[in-house]
């Protein structure tokens, strides 16, 4: 036990502590005498920001509780005629993240890679570089079980979630696939109906407020502040699904039996210019687009330009009569097969001596061509071109259609007049081609060939595109009955007849020039063949045009060979399909024995 006592007032240690004591109040008093400013300071730093900034601040607190969400318009469908469904939409789920409120970036990317089947580590990087973003896709229109893994996972909220879109679907694969076209990923029409008429079947997006707590969760929705989306429109082709598979068909036989380097094939109603198919190959499946050749993109009816060739012949004659260069019974000499026309040399490829005009396009005779081309001159047969819609886009509603061409009259020359009434010297698609037949086909009349129905069609007034008059009724009914109805039944078009019908046609066999050497080759052709039934009354066209077929008949590409089977064959589908009735004498006079035909028939 100590015996110390207390240090006295006056001993040395009192003496310190007091010294300490006083020396430490001071710095107490400053210490507080700081923080009292600070405080003061911080005050009124807060006062000035309430009265200056306070709206901003609440403007700003409020986004971040209050956001709002897009609520996608649903593109309208494409059908055909009939109702059969070409383009549609489905609502899938998209899953997207929320770089700024994530903290395991690597473990978020791991589980959402694995169950999404993507790379972790891309996502992650994907991630890392936008630390600050509020919204960053991870992956779009996934699929159901896809969502299923997706919502199994435990990542913390706020940090992602799912946002409805809608995903293009096309039942009909690749029928029609460059008609119709498709929609990206983004919702932007690509080729096709989907892109001329984009607007209409986008619509526009709607949108909502959304009421987020300090997480990121949803907790409530505004709807007194919803702008409801407006969905795209419907549209309506006038394609039918069946005669467009009939084509299909049509084509897909063609390339395997003459391996072309394309093919196209176009059917059109003459009488109001509706195209009920419309098909090309090489093609594609817009469902899979990702794998589609860069070529089967191409709608080689109205972006492949060739010389028509023969097929342009029945509209030099037709002008020829319309205007009274040339009568309906006059005879040309064909000169057995050689005729020289200035410094060049024509031939035929038979040696035909005199034929009427009728028999010049029966026989698909060039130099008797020539000499109706020397009988109109440069001046009408620029004429006929222009008035039978070559050298000028047909106006149908599709992108990408080229206008072929027709050079300027003043640069034609005496090379022309020989050329051009054979086909040559001029570019068209096989949409001109097929429009200019309609002229023939409904009495004289160029009509604007159409895709789409139109709303007042589907109300029941019924019309048709622009038309402009040609030629005379009598002329046009002179060349397909007189002329090209004999070609079918005794002329180059033997190969498209068909039973039970009397059908017109023609044969085209264009040369294509050689790249490498400038002139028209012998191995590079054009095959096609344009058709239509019944040539009283025609109620359908069909055209098959075959670019460079590899596989020949002697040497030769022929239209009546290549193209005129696989024609006449869609035409008779079509013509059944229509439910257009038989000529039952032709279908008598095809049974009945030679010698008993006139007797019975008469």
């Amino acid at each position: 036990m100590s015996n110390s006592l207390p240090p006295s007032a006056d001993s040395p240690a009192h003496t310190a502590v007091s010294s300490a004591l006083r020396s430490a109040f001071p710095r107490e008093r400053l210490i507080a005498s700081a923080m009292l400013l600070f405080c003061l300071l911080l005050a009124g730093r807060l006062v000035q920001l309430h009265l200056s900034s306070g709206d901003d601040f609440e403007r700003l607190a409020r986004q971040q509780r209050i956001f709002r969400e897009v609520v996608p318009a649903r593109p309208g469908e494409i059908v055909d005629r009939h109702g059969h469904v070409f383009a549609t939409s489905v609502c899938v789920r998209s899953v997207y993240v929320v770089p700024r409120q994530i903290h395991e970036a690597w473990d978020l990317a791991r589980q959402l890679g694995e169950a999404l089947g993507i790379s972790p580590d891309e996502l992650f990087e994907k991630i890392a570089s936008h630390p600050q973003r509020q919204f960053l896709w991870v992956k779009r229109r996934i699929s159901d079980e896809e969502a299923e893994r997706v919502r199994k996972l435990k990542l913390p909220a706020g940090t992602w979630g799912f946002r409805d879109e809608f995903r293009r679907q096309y039942p009909q694969g690749p029928v029609a696939a460059q008609v119709v076209g498709l929609r990206d990923i983004d919702g932007q029409g690509r080729g096709g109906v989907e892109q001329i008429l984009d607007e209409a079947l986008r619509g526009s997006d709607g949108n909502r407020e959304l009421v987020q707590d300090a997480r990121g969760r949803v907790i409530e929705v505004r709807d007194d502040t919803d702008t409801p989306p407006h969905h795209g429109q419907t549209i309506v082709l006038t394609i039918d699904t069946v005669i467009q598979v009939f084509a299909e068909r049509a084509l897909d036989s063609v390339v395997e039996q003459w391996k072309p380097q394309s093919a196209c094939a176009i059917v059109l109603d003459p009488r109001c210019g509706d195209i009920l198919a419309m098909a090309s190959r090489p093609t594609f499946d817009p469902n899979h687009a990702e794998i589609a050749l860069p070529e089967a993109w191409k709608n080689r009816s109205i972006a492949d330009m060739y010389e028509p060739g023969s097929t342009f012949k029945p509209f030099v004659v037709a002008w020829g009569l319309a205007r009274g260069a040339i009568r309906n019974d006059e005879v040309f000499h064909c000169e057995n097969g050689e005729y020289r026309m200035g410094r060049r040399v024509l031939h035929d490829h038979h040696k035909y001596g005199a034929l009427s005009v009728a028999d010049v396009l029966v026989k698909s005779s060039n130099i008797g061509m020539a000499k109706i081309g020397q009988r109109m001159g440069n001046a009408q047969l620029f004429q006929a071109a222009v008035a039978f819609g070559f050298g000028g886009r047909t106006g149908i509603e599709l992108p990408g259609e080229l206008c072929g061409r027709v050079r300027p009259l003043k640069q034609w020359n005496s090379y022309s007049t020989g050329s051009v009434p054979m086909g040559q010297e001029i570019a068209a698609t096989p949409l001109q081609i097929i429009a200019a037949y309609g002229a023939l086909a409904n009495g004289g009349t160029l009509i604007t060939p159409r895709l789409v129905v139109r709303e007042s069609d589907r109300r029941g007034s019924a019309g048709v595109g622009i038309v402009s008059h040609v030629v005379d009724s009598k002329v046009a009914d002179w060349v397909r009955r007189e002329a090209l109805a004999a070609v079918v039944s005794r002329g180059t078009g033997k190969k498209a007849a068909i039973s039970g019908y009397e059908i017109f046609g023609k044969t085209g066999t264009a040369q294509k020039l050689d790249p490498q050497t400038g002139e028209y080759s012998r191995e590079l052709h054009v095959s096609s063949f344009v058709c239509g039934a019944p040539v009283d009354d025609p109620r359908v066209l069909v055209l098959i045009s075959v670019d460079q077929p590899t596989v020949s008949v002697a040497g030769e590409h022929f239209g009546g060979s290549v193209a005129a089977p696989a024609a006449g064959e869609l035409l008779h589908r079509c013509l059944m399909r229509l439910k257009v009735p038989v000529d039952e004498k032709l279908i008598r006079a095809a049974i009945l024995p030679d010698d008993f035909r006139d007797v019975f028939l008469e």
